[in-house]
């Protein structure tokens, strides 16, 4: 057996992974019921201002990205479209939600909505902490408007 260590991802080693893994998780879990899930609010003219991205596969819901437009930022929008991404992910019977995110980026957000630290990682640059947090859904919680 060979071993070789790249800096670089050469790329049909790669898929050679990404293909094995796929096949694995396939035969191990119903991954065909993980459904996307997002939320956008646009201008009056179509412009996307922001996005809530992620996924739900049975009683979960995981935000997988949240943006919003410098100019729209710390007006409630991201909580807007957090709410509205939850709403959808209750729809789809998801009693937890979960994400990730650095200090950099919107813990203090998360937290004013109801998620909690279960896992902090340090050790990133600049003294930056990755954050796992995790909500509770609950049927009355934050309705869609």
């Amino acid at each position: 057996m060979n071993f070789s260590l790249h800096d670089e991802l050469p790329r049909e080693e790669a898929e050679a992974v990404d293909k094995g893994l796929g096949q694995a998780n396939d035969a191990a879990a119903p991954l065909h019921e993980v459904r996307p899930l997002a939320c956008f609010a646009r201008s009056p003219d179509g412009t996307v201002l922001g996005g809530a991205v992620g996924r739900t596969w049975g009683l979960c819901c995981e935000l997988q990205q949240l943006w919003v437009v410098p100019e729209h930022r710390r007006q409630g929008l991201g909580a807007e479209l957090i709410r509205r991404f939850e709403a959808a992910a209750r729809a789809r019977g998801c009693r937890t939600a979960y994400l990730e995110t650095f200090s950099f980026q919107a813990p203090s957000l998360y937290r004013s909505l109801g998620y909690e630290v279960r896992l902090a990682l340090h050790g990133f640059p600049a003294g930056n902490v990755k954050y796992t947090m995790v909500h509770a859904l609950k049927d009355d919680e934050h309705p869609a408007a």
